[in-house]
């Protein structure tokens, strides 16, 4: 990708860190506390079974965010007993993110790096790396990306990401009624050049392409008591129980008869069949 688009997504996430109600509320004491009661709680269920089955005791391992975006994994994952880096291209992001691991006395890396090159980032090193929602939409290059994971992680190593379905992209965020709003083969770029609406092949193909044997993969649909892909956490708090219903009943909604989430692991390590 170009230094320019670079640094517009940088810019742009510079901005939301400081900015966003939604992740200013991410960091305040009630929304830490949480974490620290139970770190499993930010993650959806399903995902959450997921991160239990490959790694039931995370104490020593070590684990690394690519695109960590809000950090909230990164606290998850350093509650949980691991040692964690914790890398994005937005200086205030990880700015914001190291300010309040000091505040709270937790030992986590921050790099400031590329996640479709990963310079900076030690390789062979890693258990796991992790890539959370929003980050598959920034990149231009799902294989150098998958590359770039498959580098740092060591000979064992697994590699898990959970992001939007494919499926939603072509839809109209249109409460009631299910809107077609491009076909599903057109993957851009939209806005400015770099947001990019991949496929699920093109998640596959690109992670075989780069070494890594697929393990598994979940298709799920958001969480009710406390999923966010219909409205964000600090809307949903001044929400009644009726109104976030309404979004999960797909015959008032019909979008919600779709998978809202996929999750796919892989190894580096090749699978003998």
């Amino acid at each position: 990708m170009e230094k320019e688009l670079l640094k517009i997504i940088a810019d742009d996430w510079s901005d939301e860190s400081d900015t966003h109600p939604d992740w200013l509320f991410y960091r305040t004491d009630e929304y830490i506390s949480k974490i620290i009661d139970n770190p499993y709680s930010i993650f959806h269920p399903t995902l959450a079974n997921i991160i239990q089955d490959i790694f039931p005791d995370l104490r020593g391992k070590k684990v690394c965010v690519p695109s960590s975006g809000d950090n909230r994994a990164v606290f998850a994952f350093h509650l949980l007993g691991a040692k964690v880096t914790s890398s994005d291209i937005s200086v205030r992001q990880l700015a914001n993110a190291e300010a309040t691991a000091k505040k709270y006395g937790w030992d986590i890396e921050f790099v400031l790096d590329n996640t479709m090159t990963l310079e900076k980032i030690e390789e062979g090193a890693y258990d796991w790396v992790f890539t959370s929602n929003g980050v598959h939409v920034w990149i231009d290059d799902l294989t150098a990306m998958y590359k770039s994971i498959y580098k740092i992680l060591n000979t064992t190593g697994v590699y898990t990401m959970c992001e939007i379905h494919p499926i939603d992209r072509p839809i109209d965020d249109c409460f009631g009624e299910l809107k077609i709003r491009k076909p599903y083969g057109e993957i851009g770029p939209y806005f400015d050049g770099v947001n990019y609406h991949w496929r699920t092949q093109d998640y596959i193909n690109a992670i075989a392409r780069a070494g890594l044997s697929i393990t598994r993969m979940e298709e799920f649909f958001d969480s009710r008591e406390n999923g966010c892909y219909w409205f964000s956490e600090l809307k949903r708090t001044s929400m009644t129980k009726d109104e976030i219903n309404r979004y999960y009943d797909w015959h008032i909604n019909p979008q919600a008869a779709l998978p809202q989430w996929l999750s796919i692991c892989a190894m580096k390590q090749t699978i003998k069949v």
